[in-house]
């Protein structure tokens, strides 16, 4: 049972009936933590303005599967943070907080979080197929493979979130008008929402681990033997081999792929373990005192931050983009010193 957005949110209206001011203090900071690190998540912005223009070196196949990073990623920050975090904190009386409008936010929000989870997974696929399997690339890695594998994916995920739509309920009525969204209690109880939840939890994000991890330490063999195969040929010295560029390339690729991996752990775990704890405690969200409630809105805020690492980890690796990426930068600053320069000369 999953405790996502809303329920965490719903769940500290429930305690800030009982709670005192430093403990109100501390789950506000924790909120505006949270808040405050999906700024960097703009980055993905700026990466699809980049990747569209088709100037980074990068193949089209490529380009799509990063494209499609960003672009969910993006979804998470305008879902989960624009629709959801700050009309709840600063508009709690916008039309955002009906019950039928909240629900579908945290439809969508479920949504576009496994899309940037498991674009992630099919991208590490790709570059499998392209680094390990020659005879399979010519057909796999294509633009029109591509498109059909996002847009499968996406299919998919957001079929997946659709009945959570129907675990929540009103927490008042006002003038025929329901409010707020409130978890049924059946949801906790009921085998049938059980098992859907672990089956939710099992596809995001452990069958992802456990893919990301498999494919990317094939990857990485597949790299050593041909690295040493190689040395074996060409029967260099350290100094040749270091000088290497497809020696340099491939040690690039296995540092890539070992990021990737430890922070898509590292950044989940926190919520998997919360996630484990209250069901083998047999506890119910309403039933948490306050340090754990901010231990799982810590592991909610590490879970949204990965949204934003991959795309940033896969671009700024690549030196082309870093070129775009200072061009995009300096080129409005060198439009403004132009026309700084300009005026003075006018005078």
């Amino acid at each position: 049972m999953e405790l996502t957005g809303h329920k965490c949110d719903a769940l500290l209206i429930y305690l800030g009936k009982k709670i005192d001011s430093q403990c109100m203090y501390l789950l506000s900071e924790v909120h505006e933590t949270r808040l405050s690190f999906q700024i960097p998540k703009i980055f993905n912005l700026v990466a699809i303005m980049i990747l569209s223009r088709g100037k980074c070196g990068l193949s089209t196949c490529t380009t799509h599967y990063l494209m499609a990073m960003a672009v969910a990623d993006l979804l998470v920050i305008i879902v989960d943070v624009i629709l959801w975090r700050i009309s709840f904190y600063y508009f709690p009386d916008s039309f955002l907080n009906i019950t039928p409008v909240c629900s579908t936010i945290d439809v969508l929000s479920g949504a576009s979080t496994d899309c940037s989870v498991w674009f992630t997974v099919v991208f590490s696929l790709d570059r499998f197929v392209a680094i390990c399997c020659q005879k399979l690339r010519r057909k796999f890695c294509t633009e029109k493979v591509a498109t059909g594998v996002l847009a499968t994916t996406c299919i998919l995920l957001c079929s997946k979130n659709i009945p959570f739509y129907l675990t929540f309920e009103p927490k008042e009525i006002i003038n025929n008008i329901p409010w707020f969204c409130n978890v049924k209690p059946s949801f906790y109880s009921d085998p049938e929402w059980v098992v859907f939840d672990w089956i939710d939890m099992i596809l995001t994000p452990w069958l992802p681990f456990a893919l990301i991890l498999l494919l990317n330490a094939l990857t990485v063999r597949h790299i050593l033997v041909t690295s040493q195969i190689r040395k074996r040929l060409k029967d260099q010295n350290k100094e040749e081999i270091c000088s290497d560029p497809e020696m340099k390339s491939r040690r690039k690729s296995s540092i890539l792929l070992f990021t990737i991996s430890s922070s898509f752990i590292l950044l989940w775990l926190t919520h998997v373990v919360e996630f484990l704890y209250y069901n083998i405690a047999g506890m119910e969200p309403t039933d948490y005192n306050y340090s754990l409630y901010i231990f799982a809105e810590v592991g909610f805020m590490l879970r949204s931050l990965n949204c934003c690492t991959n795309t940033f980890i896969y671009g700024v690796t690549q030196s082309k983009f870093r070129e775009q990426l200072k061009n995009a930068v300096n080129c409005p600053i060198s439009t403004i010193i132009q026309s700084i320069n300009n005026e003075k000369k006018k005078f």
